[in-house]
């Protein structure tokens, strides 16, 4: 097991972390997604009484990978934050000092939790490529490219009765060419991907290909993937 496994594809290659991150080397670029900030604040005003210091974990979490990377950018794949009931004025204070905290740009792909939402500094971007990716929050195919996403929270369901455990994971559809991210968020949970599916699970501070991958290489096949989602 480590905390990073590498990941090629045509002959490019990401880095798939143990922080629930993708680390794109050549562009030394940060990519996560599902970040969800401002969710308990969210369930707060609807009467549920989740503790507000959620976020507290999530963006410890990310200013240590930058720290540690040292990126030229952070790319967050969309639902940076949960809703505009979350976005407080707190939250906005923490929002604007990520930059510098990061030590680079912050940038984001809009996803469906930011309808409606205005972040001060921090436009909503649309799907785009990087080099030999396909930047979106949701799925979404486009030939020739990589797809890496956010949006599904992949997990894999390992063990059986008492004994089973949901984890976080790194998804890999063939078909498709759609490598999907856990959710970064501490307070965000995950659905079960369909079977056939090349998983990376996150748990304890390590990445394990899980069940085992042949190979890490990956090529496309001959048909163009179709869009999902």
């Amino acid at each position: 097991m480590s905390d990073a496994v590498p990941f090629q594809w045509q002959g490019h290659r990401l880095e798939l972390l143990a922080g629930r991150a993708i680390w794109d080397p050549d562009r030394r670029t940060l990519l996560l997604a599902d970040l969800h900030l401002g969710k308990a604040e969210t369930f707060q005003v609807h009467g549920v009484p989740l503790p507000t210091d959620g976020d507290a974990a999530t963006l410890n979490a990310l200013l240590g990978l930058a720290d540690r990377l040292g990126p030229r950018q952070v790319i967050v794949l969309g639902d940076l934050i949960h809703s505009r009931l979350g976005l407080t004025a707190t939250l906005r204070a923490k929002l604007a000092a990520l930059p510098e905290l990061l030590g680079c740009p912050l940038r984001l792909v809009g996803g469906n939790h930011e309808r409606g939402s205005w972040i001060a500094d921090l436009p909503q971007e649309p799907s785009q490529a990087l080099g030999p990716w396909w930047l979106s929050h949701e799925p979404e195919a486009l030939p020739g490219h990589l797809n890496l996403c956010g949006h599904l929270h992949p997990v894999a369901v390992v063990g059986n009765g008492a004994d089973r455990l949901r984890l976080p994971c790194f998804s890999y559809c063939r078909r498709q060419e759609r490598l999907a991210l856990p959710a970064f968020g501490q307070l965000t949970g995950g659905h079960p991907l369909p079977p056939g599916e090349e998983q990376w699970l996150v748990a304890e501070g390590s990445v394990l290909a899980w069940p085992c991958a042949p190979s890490l290489t990956h090529r496309r096949r001959g048909r163009a993937p179709r869009h999902r989602g």
